[in-house]
């Protein structure tokens, strides 16, 4: 049978499972909604598009190159699309509207934090990362130094990061599932596993990038008509939709036993900032993790590969940029949208408490209520399958990430030194899209009641903390060493995996240890992670005196040519 004879197969299955599922009676709390046959008829045309992409990608997927990068082919508006679907993931959608709903104007960090990155990007990385790169960041930090060390940093940074971010999109989907077909969210979790696998193992990046485009498009057109159905109940007045937000906030205080004086200082204080972080340091550095993770964030970086050249790189950051800033303004009126629509209907939510039906994660689902408050059960079903595109999407582009940081950086660089044969380096990222796919699957079951925003913001965190320092020294630092670079980014990564589980948010909320038990009290590690990374950068390069480090000092001033003029990168070829 061929190869694409077993994929319809294995999709038919997932298909008919989900469709045996989703028609099956109620299961658990999730199951309080009838099953929305409109949402499974959007579900299913988008899974079979996705589906039909995928197997055009895959007849144009003849070798690595066209596997990580789509053969370098891609023009900057439609990557900068691309690369706003990759950010407008489950985190975005539904975790900051549900950050808004609960915190007001204090989840407004997540949105500002995640745009202020791509000036950096911008700037500093995104010409110089396609002048110096091939196919992952790993060729660009590792430019002038040794191979085997800077590769198996890469790669680990790498893995750290997606699979924190993958779970964070596993709950987000599993959520969403759960609560439209009535499955339980371990069922939700594996289908999406499922369906993932099958568009990275077949389609690679150039199925991931249309993937990516046709999502954002359809995501920027429902949010927008989201944001303009709820200012529309509210005559567009943005005075009268936030005093209907703090009239909410102050009934539901109210109603928990609060005087009327706490409680409407409790209604007013979603509109101030404080209630979300508590202190200045938690407050740097969670906005330190947002702001710098971006530019180590590993699946956006590999988008700048994917362009001809570093021109349609800045291309690519100014459209990306545009469409996330405007996303992110349309995602606080819904977040606003979720109080006053959603909190107060007795359909969705518990109104005395103002807490979402469902048990705890359920808050993750705020955005896809709005869209059944203002449009109905049609809009519902649009907005449910975008979202789930948006999961699907989003975790195809991480785990592409993560099988070629396996593949090219650690199989092909490091156990081959660089003599891997094409067809064994795809085969290699194929099994690897399998095991994270395992893996992905099973921490989104094991971390359902976390909310994904905040999920997203500890991958920020390492990011920040590991990949970011080595790249940002390695490419502006003359005195940079392979030592430096590779003891920094480990000390940081481990510093900042280290603390982020002894961090009250893993510590006590997932692992379940009691309160004020936590050893590091702050809810964000950057801070203190990146302040490491950079000093053990700066401090063990500094104390190299090998032959190789005053190579790779000398090595600094070719690597600044080839960065900023781009001479000798010819097309998407390596150096």
């Amino acid at each position: 049978m061929s190869q694409w004879g077993k994929t319809i197969i294995l999709s038919a299955l997932v298909g008919f499972a989900t469709a045996a599922f989703a028609a099956g009676g109620d299961v658990g709390q999730a199951a309080k909604q009838a099953t929305n046959w409109t949402a499974i008829t959007m579900f299913a045309v988008f899974v079979a598009g996705t589906l039909w992409i995928t197997k055009w990608a895959a007849a144009k997927t003849r070798s690595a190159a066209d596997f990580y990068t789509g053969g370098g082919g891609i023009t900057g508006f439609q990557n900068g699309l691309a690369i706003a679907g990759d950010y407008m993931s489950a985190a975005s959608f539904l975790g900051i509207s549900a950050a808004v709903m609960a915190s007001g104007y204090d989840g407004l960090i997540f949105s500002i934090g995640f745009l202020v990155g791509w000036p950096i990007i911008t700037f500093l990385m995104a010409e110089r990362l396609r002048n110096l790169g091939k196919f992952t960041f790993a060729d660009v930090a590792g430019y002038r130094f040794k191979q085997t060390p800077i590769r198996a940093f890469a790669a680990s940074g790498t893995l750290v990061v997606v699979t924190f971010y993958l779970i964070a999109q596993m709950v987000g989907a599993g959520q969403l599932i759960k609560l439209l077909f009535g499955l339980e969210y371990w069922m939700a979790v594996v289908i999406v596993g499922a369906l993932m696998m099958i568009y990275v193992l077949f389609g690679g990046m150039t199925a991931t990038t249309w993937v990516q485009i046709i999502k954002a498009v359809l995501l920027l057109s429902g949010v927008t008509f989201m944001a303009f159905m709820v200012m529309s109940k509210f005559g567009f007045s943005f005075e009268a939709l936030f005093a209907k937000g703090v009239e909410v906030k102050t009934a539901i205080a109210a109603n928990s036993g609060k005087t009327a004086e706490e409680a409407a200082k409790i209604g007013g204080s979603i509109m101030n900032p404080g209630g979300f972080v508590k202190d200045p340091i938690s407050a740097i550095s969670f906005g330190m993790a947002l702001m710098f993770g971006t530019a180590g964030l590993p699946h956006i970086l590999m988008r700048f590969f994917t362009v001809p050249d570093a021109k349609e790189a800045r291309k690519s950051v100014f459209w990306a940029t545009t469409w996330i800033g405007y996303f992110y303004i349309l995602i606080f009126i819904i977040g606003f949208g979720a109080i006053t629509l959603v909190l107060t209907n007795p359909e969705y939510a518990d109104v005395a408490k103002g807490v979402i039906l469902g048990g705890a994660g359920t808050a993750n689902m705020a955005a896809v209520l709005v869209a059944k408050s203002v449009g109905g059960n049609v809009f519902y079903g649009f907005i449910s399958a975008v979202a789930f595109a948006t999961i699907l999407a989003v975790v195809a582009g991480l785990t592409l990430s993560g099988a070629s940081a396996v593949s090219h950086d650690l199989y092909a660089t490091v156990f081959k030194h660089g003599k891997a044969d094409s067809a064994k380096e795809l085969l290699v990222s194929r099994a690897t899209t399998l095991a994270l796919g395992v893996i992905a699957v099973a921490l989104g079951i094991a971390f359902e009641k976390q909310n994904i925003a905040f999920m997203v913001s500890l991958a920020f965190a390492i990011a920040a903390s590991a990949n970011f320092p080595v790249l940002f020294m390695s490419v502006l630092w003359k005195d940079c060493t392979t030592k430096g670079a590779v003891i920094g980014g480990f000390l940081g990564l481990i510093s900042s995996v280290g603390l982020t589980i002894v961090s009250p948010s893993v510590w006590e909320a997932t692992l379940g240890n009691p309160k004020g038990s936590a050893w590091f009290p702050y809810s964000s590690p950057a801070l203190f992670s990146m302040t490491i990374a950079f000093v053990s950068i700066w401090l063990f390069s500094m104390l190299d005196r090998s032959p190789q480090a005053a190579q790779e000092r000398a090595d600094f001033e070719a690597q600044q040519v080839r960065s900023e003029t781009g001479l000798g990168a010819a097309g998407a070829s390596g150096h």
